[in-house]
């Protein structure tokens, strides 16, 4: 028998470390190429990890609830084969370390870093940011984690105890608590219902997006009289040649990326008084899931795609989003995002920049409204399509002149639709 050792996969940039939510594989079970084995979490998405071997589980290297960084042994899978190195193998993955030997003293060393350079998670260090909460207060905090890993649970269970104490006069009512330890009157008639741990990861992002960026939001009325008149035209033949849905999605996501292409100042990241200008073109697509939370899969490279390749692409990745099926690397990279807050009535709205980037684009509801047609012989009265634009943006970077010319060459892309195009 040869011994694999399957680590913890790279989850795509910043992510450095992933929590496991759930072993879907135990030691002695048979496990086939590309079998699921354990489910991961990390601050961003949850994911199934898959076995690039067939097998069987001989160890579990965590628990659930254990925190392991990116390259990490997780767990050890019996494979047919010869070792090349038996006794190398069994040293690493069987036995105990002695006193003394390299995993001892590299657990001293990471002990000595924990005291010295404590790890912190960006999420962690957020929190501890709101709350000015110095470092040298942060390194007296006992974690729960790994290692003595401070988590998210430790800080905030802590921030509820020090509030207590400087607020320590009893509450005659029953209070439901936020989570920076502020407290709501609660009525005896109310429910208290905990957030599911994606809401939670939701409502954290939020709160730092605001916190980073400034936010202004632009808005423009677009009439999309050609481009309905399009997609009706053509959504039966695109359905049975492609057998893809062709929604009004995709036709944002290609006016986006060719926007974008034009004006590539807003394709960038902000990191202190430093510019990230983007290569790649990469937009991120608000997808409802069933239980009313949201993800973000990305469309690469999506300015070097057909509408073809984007409608399947978009539909892939939505319909794989609402049953869990994406992996890290789908909902990372991304350069801009799209809302279609319009696919469940809403006219408008004023979206929140999903960090790092620093422009996000909603589009509301499309609707008949009469409007002023101008032509040479004068101007007429008459019923239009039309949907209003509202660009969110970092101000740090984004002015409302730039801002202004970008949400309208993504008008005109839609206004001057080429109604003869041929799928």
């Amino acid at each position: 028998m040869a011994k694999f050792e399957l680590k913890m996969p790279k989850l795509g940039e910043s992510i450095t470390e992933a929590t496991i939510t759930k072993w879907l594989k135990q030691p002695g079970d048979s496990i086939e190429l590309d079998d699921p084995i354990l489910e991961i979490s990390t601050d961003k998405v949850d994911s199934e990890i898959p076995s690039p071997v067939e097998g069987v589980l001989k160890e579990q290297l965590f628990k659930e609830g254990d925190t392991a960084e990116v390259d990490t042994v997780i767990a050890i899978i019996d494979t047919e084969g010869e070792d090349e190195d038996d006794s190398a193998e069994e040293n690493s993955a069987d036995k105990k370390p002695e006193a003394g030997t390299k995993e001892e003293k590299s657990g001293e060393k990471a002990d000595k870093k924990d005291k010295g350079d404590r790890f912190y998670s960006p999420l962690v260090r957020n929190i501890a940011k709101e709350e000015d909460i110095q470092a040298s207060e942060l390194d007296k905090i006992q974690g729960s984690g790994k290692n003595g890993r401070l988590t998210k649970d430790d800080l905030l269970a802590y921030l509820d105890k020090r509030t207590e104490k400087d607020t320590p006069e009893p509450q005659p009512e029953r209070t439901a608590e936020k989570p920076r330890g502020q407290k709501i009157h609660v009525g005896e008639k109310d429910e208290v219902v905990e957030m599911d741990r994606m809401r939670k990861l939701i409502a954290d992002h939020m709160v730092m997006s605001e916190d980073t960026s400034v936010h202004i939001t632009l808005f423009r009325e677009v009439d999309m009289e050609k481009v309905v008149k399009w997609r009706n035209r053509v959504k039966k033949d695109f359905l049975d040649k492609e057998g893809e849905k062709l929604t009004f999605t995709h036709i944002f996501v290609e006016a986006i990326a060719r926007a974008l292409r034009d004006y590539p100042m807003v394709n960038v990241s902000v990191d202190g008084h430093s510019i990230i200008k983007r290569k790649e073109i990469n937009v991120g697509v608000a997808t409802a899931l069933e239980d009313g939370n949201l993800i973000v899969p990305v469309v690469k490279n999506a300015d070097q795609k057909n509408l073809i390749g984007i409608a399947k692409e978009v539909n892939d990745l939505a319909g794989r989003a609402r049953s869990n099926k994406l992996k890290p690397g789908e909902i990372q990279g991304g350069t801009f995002s799209l809302t279609n807050f319009g696919t469940f009535g809403a006219t408008m709205g004023t979206p929140i920049i999903n960090q790092p980037q620093v422009g996000i684009l909603g589009v509301g509801l499309i609707q008949k409204k009469p409007v002023v047609i101008e032509s040479a012989d004068g101007d007429t009265i008459g019923i239009r399509h039309r949907m209003d634009l509202s660009l969110s943006c970092d101000h740090r970077i984004v002015d409302g002149a730039l801002g202004g010319m970008f949400l309208d060459r993504i008008a005109k892309y839609l206004e001057e639709f080429d109604t003869g195009r041929e799928i």
